[in-house]
């Protein structure tokens, strides 16, 4: 059995003040594994522009007819090739069609017969803004596609074209160019970081006007968004944080869609190093994302929450921000969310403020988030379990003995114990460090015997003596060194302290005379 200081330092290990920053962010990073796949149904990385009516808007001053997609594709690249332009229009508009078909669109096919580098060229018909239109909606679908489809726009000097377009007077050829530059973005971190250096955000962000349509609006905010996201490695900050001052005007949007990618956005801003959280806390969006918790739509809400939960991994002053905007109030209520996801993510956030100290685990008790994270521990399906015993643990590392007491109060203990059953072998050392700071804080206060036997009577003991079997060496070790410790007799521990509360809320063991007058009553 490892000796006692030993136990207690990995323990300790696990928590804020003691280098928990860096699991916080651990953790970060697989729960993001499982939210990025959620979002692939809320939000698209790539869109084709499909055709939904059977013809659209025409920019100013387009005299052309009405072109079905009946030209084969040996017509198209005959056209595209001409050198008479309203030829060249008519093709390249069929193209266009043809690659906004619903199913199955022809994107390999139009590629090697060489659509791509001639649509390219239409670009800088700047005295054509039809011709630009259709090219940059023809380039748009083809860069929706496969990593590889996206690859050949890349390569054949598409971007730094595109940017040029979002200066155009066209409203529909800039909106055009801004969805074809949001799907190379969406492409991945080399295409993004691309984008951006070509000077594409401030250009971006000077076409979110006042009078802009909500239809473009949502494009852009959908394209910064995408600008601002993937991790491996994240954007240049220098050239994403340009965005703050519009996010935060935009979370006063009424669109959902806006809101949405607006919140995504800042998700991935602060999904970092305290510097980049500062700067978006900074940035003032703090009390408007606190208040989007409590939106109806869950695409809204689920990258909300994702922000905030970023936030309260950050340092204390950072979580404060959260604290202070009444965010924790609205927590509580998505501990009972019909959705799964939005539970383990509320879950999780809450686990990130229980890693604080003592004052901010007492504004998660005074928000009344105790016994919904409870009933989150017993019912709950099991990765939302996961992250409500994390919340559970961390309090209990940091809290102050009063803090432990109300917690064993609300009945914490039955199903906190009966987690010591999951498969998941991580999980149960959670629940064995957490159940050991309880039995430590109660043999502190000369509750010991009353605690262990309430661990007892509610199966705590026996599931300790089956993981004395455990496949894992952490698991057994940790499980006997808790029976050695509070469920043997002869115990020759000294059981003549009692525990206080440092300035950072952590416990910290004094002589009996240390002790609140009659103690605490667990």
């Amino acid at each position: 059995m490892p000796a006692p200081e030993a136990v207690h330092h990995s323990r300790i290990s696990k928590f804020k003040f003691h280098g928990k920053h860096e699991d916080a962010r651990r953790r970060r990073t697989e729960v993001s594994v499982e939210l990025r796949k959620a979002k692939k149904d809320d939000q698209l990385l790539k869109r084709r522009n499909l055709n939904i009516h059977e013809e659209v808007v025409s920019p100013p001053g387009d005299s052309r007819s009405k072109t079905s997609v009946s030209m084969t594709i040996d017509e198209i690249i005959s056209g595209m090739n001409s050198t008479v332009e309203p030829i060249q229009l008519q093709a390249t508009q069929a193209c266009r069609k043809m690659l906004s078909q619903e199913k199955n669109p022809p994107i390999d096919n139009m590629i090697q017969q060489g659509i791509v580098p001639r649509c390219i060229e239409f670009l800088s018909y700047h005295h054509n803004a039809a011709l630009q239109f259709e090219a940059a909606w023809a380039l748009t679908n083809v860069a929706s596609g496969t990593s590889e489809q996206t690859n050949v726009v890349v390569k054949h000097g598409a971007v730094p074209k595109l940017v040029a377009l979002l200066k155009s007077s066209s409203s529909n050829v800039a909106e055009q160019a801004v969805w074809a530059l949001g799907n190379i973005a969406g492409d991945g971190p080399g295409p993004r970081d691309l984008v951006l250096g070509y000077d594409a955000m401030p250009l971006l962000l000077e076409l979110i006007k006042p009078d802009t349509s909500v239809t473009f609006a949502r494009n852009i905010v959908w394209t910064l968004s995408n600008l601002c996201r993937n991790k491996n490695p994240p954007p240049p900050f220098e050239s994403v944080k340009a965005a703050l001052p519009v996010l935060n005007r935009l979370l006063n949007n009424t669109d959902t869609d806006i809101l949405a990618d607006a919140c995504w956005a800042l998700s991935y801003l602060t999904d970092g190093s305290n510097d980049k959280i500062q700067a978006v806390v900074e940035s003032g969006v703090v009390p408007k994302l606190a208040e989007l918790l409590t939106h109806n739509e869950v695409t809204v809400l689920t990258p909300a929450l994702r922000a905030v939960g970023n936030i309260v991994t950050g340092d204390d002053v950072q979580t404060d921000a959260i604290i202070t905007a009444g965010g924790l109030q609205h927590l509580g209520r998505l501990l009972q969310h019909k959705k799964l996801n939005i539970v383990k993510e509320a879950a999780w956030t809450i686990s990130n403020v229980t890693a604080g100290n003592a004052e901010q685990i007492q504004h998660v008790i005074n928000a009344g988030l105790l016994p919904p994270l409870i009933q989150v521990l017993q019912a709950g399906d099991f990765k939302s379990q996961k992250e409500a015993a994390w919340a559970i643990t961390n309090l209990t590392s940091g809290g102050s003995v009063q803090q432990l007491a109300q917690l064993v109060q609300l009945g914490v203990l039955t199903p906190f114990c009966n987690l010591l059953e999951a498969k998941d072998w991580k999980i149960v050392i959670v629940v064995l460090d957490g159940i050991t700071n309880i039995l430590t804080a109660a043999e502190k206060m000369g509750e010991i015997e009353r605690v262990a036997i309430m661990v007892e009577e509610v199966g705590g003991l026996d599931k300790l003596e089956n993981l004395q079997q455990h496949e894992n060496e952490q698991v057994y070790q940790k499980a006997m060194a808790m029976i050695d410790t509070f469920f043997s007799d002869g115990d020759a521990e000294d059981h003549n302290v009692a525990a206080t509360v440092t300035e950072e809320g952590q416990l910290n063991f004094q002589p009996a005379e240390a002790a609140p007058q009659g103690g605490f009553q667990f």
